[in-house]
């Protein structure tokens, strides 16, 4: 009898449930359901930061704000990296990415309790060390399960383990302290994970497919650009719509429009042509400069320009606390000018390593963005918005004219 066929000579029906192997990327592969769905805790994260910033708008909240951030970063990466190596949908992937959201998912509710733990329940920040440590363990542990037969990649989780180890530690040291020691320790924390990948060289990772790489990391651009927009829409729900609110949100949507036009268009065509070109020896090391490091503050700068959006958007739609001449002041002009500026840059940073040519448009824009710190401290602040907003999309319209 065939093993196509059971004991009544009939064919045999394909087994169910989950396999525990996994099926390799393939070249021409693209962004699952299942890693969409995984990016959904992300937002969620994203929106807690921006909310706890604008609760804590201080210079050191604003600080903090940036610190879980990059944390957020780094777990997210991280399965941008293992799903390019297998797909995210199929066996034991499946499996690990779920149990990774849970534990994201814990962490992002946590935020608001990150540096300052609130009265009765759980420590806010040893939940947060838990919860991260967690969710890279599992990352860790999927990747050396998943990379079986392949020794160059195994022997570059070996050196990539001992900062993931060092960065947890330190985390849960922070959680023992408090005040500027916690934000220290934060700090090193951070700076032992990334300078222990990027010391670790890069010659053992793999990217398997250039497009699903390229388009994972635009997705969660759109994701980052689409909490500035429900930062402008929070800001003002509250209130009764009036002329100032719909031109002040119409600017911040022009804003972000540009930032989309700008990346979408030019950025993210030219550096998965860049990936996809690139030697076998060259991708994995240009993929970690330029998406996994230089996206950071890509992603950090719109995390900011969306406080400032929202601190805006309070300032000329609520006529109770402030009138429509009042300017943007402190924490939330710095948020607004230079979460924009740092955005500019990065993207021509990121310009620049994957094409290897410097492209003025951008860090133009930002020259001529800069300048309002300080100059929109004695703005009305629907003026500095338009100013920033026109500089901007002036800028974007030019270089798509020109090219």
């Amino acid at each position: 009898m065939s093993q196509d066929q059971d004991s009544a000579g009939e064919p045999a029906r394909p087994r169910r449930g989950i396999r525990l192997d996994a099926e390799k990327m393939p070249e021409t592969g693209s962004v699952t359901p299942l890693e969409l769905f995984f990016d959904l805790v992300f937002v969620f994260a994203l929106t807690q930061v921006t909310a706890t910033m604008a609760v804590q708008l201080s210079g050191v909240g604003l600080l903090r704000g940036l610190l879980v951030v990059a944390l957020l970063w780094w777990s997210w990466t991280g399965y941008a990296w293992l799903a390019n190596l297998v797909r995210a949908d199929r066996g034991i992937a499946r499996i690990g990415l779920f149990a990774a959201m849970a534990a994201m998912f814990v962490l992002a509710l946590t935020i608001p309790e990150a540096f300052d733990d609130a009265p009765g329940g759980l420590s806010g920040p040893v939940v947060v060390a838990v919860c991260y440590f967690v969710f890279r363990a599992l990352h860790l542990l999927l990747f050396y399960v998943l990379s079986r037969g392949d020794a160059g990649l195994r022997n570059q989780l070996l050196r990539f383990t001992p900062a993931m180890l060092g960065g947890t530690a330190l985390l849960l040291a922070a959680a023992a302290t408090d005040g500027t020691a916690r934000i220290w320790l934060w700090v090193a924390a951070l700076t032992v994970d990334y300078a222990g990948t990027y010391f670790g060289g890069a010659r053992g990772w793999r990217v398997r497919s250039a497009g699903h790489f390229a388009e994972r990391h635009g997705l969660i651009v759109i994701i980052a650009l689409g909490e500035s927009i429900v930062a402008i829409g929070v800001g003002v729900a509250r209130l009764p719509i009036s002329w100032p609110i719909v031109v002040a949100s119409t600017l911040g949507l022009a804003l972000a429009g540009a930032l989309w036009w700008a990346y979408f268009d030019v950025s993210s065509a030219a550096g998965e042509h860049a990936l996809a070109t690139a030697a076998e020896d060259r991708r994995a090391g240009l993929a970690r400069d330029a998406y996994s490091f230089l996206h950071l503050p890509l992603v950090a700068g719109i995390v900011l320009l969306a406080l400032g959006l929202k601190k805006a958007l309070e300032y000329v739609g609520d006529e109770e606390a402030h009138s429509l001449s009042d300017p943007l002041k402190g924490v939330a002009l710095v948020a607004l000018v230079g979460g924009l500026v740092l955005h500019l840059l990065a993207q021509a940073a990121f310009r620049w390593r994957t094409t290897g040519k410097f492209d003025p448009a951008l860090p133009t824009a930002a020259v001529l963005v800069a300048p309002l710190a300080w100059l929109g401290a004695g703005w009305p602040a629907l003026a500095t918005l338009a100013a920033v907003t026109f500089i901007t999309v002036a800028v974007v319209a030019f270089q798509t004219r020109r090219r």
